[in-house]
Parts: structure tokens; sequence; C-alpha cells
């Protein structure tokens, strides 16, 4: 089983491509089911950030096929266009480095471990998961836990939602005195309310489709809960909008945005983590309007990525060794029942050779004779089979250690 990873990050797509991957979750069940027939596996991270299928298969360049004409479709030739791929050991460092959030808009951002173990638990539900990416993903968490625990990564680390407080707060000279909305009450609206919390706001509303879950995170950052119903209402007296809905479509658009600024003199800021977009791009360019999407908390993150430097080389060098670790495993997986096969082979061309020199130089020989044949051809065996053992024993760290095994396999005739 080879490892493929293929898709797109806000590093090589921009927002506009990236939405287009933006699945609803009985789609991603569909696709990883036309990916993930057996014996292939198929699993699927997608976050506001990044849409990336991991593969396991016997035939790697037709899962490769596959899962580009799969994306294409959904996506067009523009998403084909900006789609990286990395296979075998490549593959693995970029998803421990995925999974220790290192590749993340925020370095060292701790949401995104949870959206990894998410995507791992979806795929398995789908059945699209068994053996090889269920290793390797248990060896991502592991390597995840050892850069949080080792490194300070997390400690300087700001989220996507609390970059997006920081720029409202900017934009605003501080949120004290300011009446923030925020739409939704998932994981990023509840970690933006969090933060919005701590930042000290003077007054915090959440909205939400279902009043139920909007009184339970308003309970929580001390704010106050009003259904969707009320939600352009309340807008009239915003004087930040932080939005991070599941909606398929824009929730604020130039036709109902316009309506409420007529009444207004102050500007509204806007912050849009949600993808597909809750604001329509064209609110973005209304005068009183200064909208952030998730491309502008990107920019702001990278201008406050020094600090975390050093501690990201730390975690790169945990990454490494997290990676050879699993290469050695998993060569020992492989090789180990190999070798098993190959001394099995090897003793029934023996005993067979055996039996016809012995019957062929008839009853004449003696029992010491006989024996000294045996061990004859059991010291021919151990000698031709001693190096061959000995490198299926030593483990290594490259991809080409861990294919050693197969084509022991292939040479020998081992198969099956």
């Amino acid at each position: 089983m080879e490892l493929l990873c293929i898709g797109l990050s806000y590093r090589t797509a921009p927002l506009t491509v990236r939405e287009r991957l933006a699945l609803p979750g009985d789609q991603q069940v569909e696709l990883l089911r036309r990916l993930g027939q057996a014996p292939a596996e198929a699993l699927l991270i997608s976050t506001c950030n990044r849409v990336e299928l991991y593969l396991a298969s016997p035939d790697v360049a037709r899962a490769r096929q596959q899962a580009r004409e799969e994306l294409g479709r959904m996506g067009g030739p523009e998403v084909l266009e900006q789609l990286y791929e990395h296979q075998g050991e490549a593959a693995l460092t970029h998803l421990f480095r995925v999974a220790s959030s290192l590749d993340s808009m925020v370095l060292g951002e701790a949401q995104v471990l949870g959206q990894v173990k998410d995507a791992l638990e979806h795929s398995q539900a789908a059945g699209t998961v068994h053996g090889e990416l269920s290793r390797m993903f248990a060896a991502a968490f592991r390597c995840a836990k050892r850069v949080r625990t080792e490194t300070a990564i997390g400690m300087a680390a700001t989220s996507m939602a609390s970059a997006a407080v920081a720029l409202a707060s900017r934009a605003w000279d501080g949120l004290e005195e300011r009446t923030v909305l925020v739409v939704g009450a998932g994981e990023m609206s509840a970690l933006a309310a969090r933060h919005l919390r701590r930042a000290g706001v003077g007054r915090l509303v959440v909205v939400n489709r279902t009043l139920a879950r909007a009184e339970a995170l308003a309970a929580e950052v001390g704010g106050t809960a009003r259904p969707l119903e009320e939600l352009f209402t309340l807008l009239a007296s915003a004087d930040v909008v932080v939005s991070g809905t599941s909606s398929p479509v824009p929730l604020f658009t130039r036709e109902n945005v316009a309506p409420v600024l007529e009444t207004r003199q102050r500007p509204l800021v806007m912050v849009d983590l949600a993808v597909p977009r809750d604001i329509a791009p064209e609110v973005g360019s209304m005068k009183q309007v200064r909208m952030l999407d998730v491309d502008d908390i990107q920019r702001f993150v990278l201008e406050n990525a020094a600090a975390r430097a050093e501690e990201a080389r730390k975690a790169e060098a945990l990454v490494a060794e997290e990676v050879a670790r699993f290469m050695r495993e998993r060569s020992v997986r492989e090789g180990v029942p190999v070798l098993s096969r190959l001394r099995q082979h090897a003793d029934t061309i023996a005993r067979a050779e055996v039996e016809r020199t012995l019957s062929s130089l008839g009853e004449s020989l003696s029992d010491k004779q006989r024996k000294s044949v045996e061990a004859m051809a059991r010291a021919i065996i151990n000698k031709l089979l001693h190096e061959p053992t000995a490198r299926l024993r030593a483990v290594g760290t490259a991809q080409e250690d861990v294919l050693l095994a197969q084509v022991t396999a292939e040479l020998f005739g081992l198969h099956g």
C-alpha cells in the first residue's frame, strides 16, 4: 500500500478557489466512498484553509488519477492547476506537519489537531479508513502531542479566531465600548466569542439559527442570544460582525446590507471566518464597510510569525524523528512476514532436494551420512539467507527500506 496526499491549501490557492471544494457532509461521504473502495483507503480533511485527500492504495497511479478527476469535477480546471501532491514518506511528513500545526495559517494553532481528528472519525464512519491510514493518523497524533508538550509553539500561537479579534480591535482602537455581533455558534464562532470576551468587548450578541445553541454560547461568554430572524435589526447597532457559519450561500449581500447602512453614520467592520464565505465579496466595496476574510487574516498572521520561528525549528526536528519512527515500524510490519515466508520457501526447497538426493543414493548411506547431507543443505540455506535476513531485520529510515520487503517478495516469488 502506497501513501498519497493530494489537495490544496491557503498556501497554493486563494479563497475563491478553496471554497469550490467546500462540500457538505453527505457529499464528503460520497466522495470518500468513491475513492476508498477496498483495498484502497481514503480520508478527507476539509477546513477553511485546506482540502486534502489522503489515500492508501496498492495502485497509487490509479488513485492519483481518480482523485484528480474528482477534484477537477468539483472545482474545475483552475483547481487542478493549484493542487499539490505528496507521495510515500513525503505524504507522511506533510500530514505530521499539518497535525502539528506547522503548515497552518496560524503557526501552532491548536484547533487544527481537532480538525484532523474529526476528519479521521468522519472517514472511519464512512468505512473508508482501515489499517494503513489508521496507523498513519495515530502516529500523526502522537507527533502532534510531542510538539505541543516539548516545544512552546502553542504558547505564542494566535488562532484564526483570535487573529480576527485582534484585527477588529485594531480597526476600532479597542473594543471596550463596542457592540459585536457573533453570527453562528459552531467551533469557529465560539472561539471568536471567547476571544472577544477576553478582549473586554462592550456588548456581545450571539445570533444563531438554533436559539438554544446561541443561548448556551452567550451564557459562557457573558453575552446575549438572539434568533437569526433578528440578524439585520441587530446589524443596525453593531460596530463589528464576526461571522463563521456553515451556510452554503452568503448571509450578507449588498441587497440586505445596504438598507441597514442607510440608517447609520459610523463604519461597520465585518469579519468573515467562513468557507464558503458568509459575506459576499461585493459587500466589502460598500463605502461604510471594512471587510476582512480569511486571506486578510492570513496576511496579519504572517506578520507575526517571527516570534514562533525558533519553536517551529524545534518542532520540525520532532516531526522528522516521528516520521523516521513510523517508517521503521512500517518496515518491520512489511519485513517480518516476508522474512518468515522466505525462510519457509527456502526450507521447502531444501527438504525436497535432500529427499531427491538421498533417494538417488539408495540405502547404502549410513544414518551419519544422511544427517551430513541434511546438515549441508541447512548450512547452504543459512548462508544464502544470511544477508537478506540481516537487511530485512535492519530497519532503516528511508522509503527504500519500506519497499525492500516488497522487492524481496517479488524477487523470490513469495506473493500470496
